[in-house]
């Protein structure tokens, strides 16, 4: 019975999570996009939907909705303890897919002093962003899709992709980010930046 009450109740509280984020993805469309196909996945952990843009630059757009497997104890013990992250995936093919490939994964890291008291004093500042890539050469149109994801470095992305082949965009952001209808109007905006720099070359 507690199992059963475990699995109901977190169920619904995922699908309601879930559902949270799609209303404000729809608001944040102003009446310009459309969600349909929701199709939930492993447990109510997984949704994914279509969604209908009025939008020059993204065509057959796709949600993913990743949560953590609350329903099913073990694994959600399982996920928190690998520290997974929720997570939102975009994807879409665009009007002028892009000249390239490119795959843009995103990492941290931070440290933080020995046990010791230091008597030196340590100035801190905020560096810029730090690329490391695996070319040789930069591609000219590369430079504004760059400096579109260096400007918005508030938004917390797992990943980015372009690719020549379908879908031609890709991202996945964490879902902590989305906490209402602004964020997520501010995020599509992001992607829609994001494609016009990408195609920019072929305009």
């Amino acid at each position: 019975m507690f199992v059963l009450l475990w699995y109901s109740w977190f169920v619904r509280y995922n699908r309601r999570r879930a559902g949270n984020v799609l209303q404000w993805v729809q608001a944040a469309c102003l009446g310009k996009g459309r969600l349909s196909d929701l199709d939930w996945q492993s447990s109510s952990s997984r949704l994914k939907a279509t969604l209908h843009l009025s939008s020059r630059w993204f065509e057959e757009a796709r949600l993913t909705i990743k949560l953590m497997p609350r329903p099913l104890p073990v694994r959600w013990a399982l996920s928190r303890w690998h520290e997974q992250q929720e997570t939102l995936t975009f994807e879409a093919d665009m009007g002028y897919p892009p000249g390239f490939q490119l795959d843009i994964v995103r990492h941290r890291w931070s440290g933080q002093t020995g046990a010791k008291k230091s008597t030196r004093t340590w100035a801190v500042t905020r560096p810029g962003p730090v690329i490391l890539t695996t070319k040789e050469d930069w591609p000219v149109e590369l430079t504004p899709v760059v400096n579109a994801l260096a400007t918005w470095r508030d938004k917390d992305f797992v990943s980015v992709r372009f690719n020549q082949t379908s879908p031609h965009f890709t991202a996945t952001v964490a879902l902590e980010n989305l906490s209402d209808q602004k964020a997520a109007a501010s995020l599509l905006g992001l992607f829609r930046e994001l494609a016009a720099s990408s195609s920019a070359k072929q305009h």
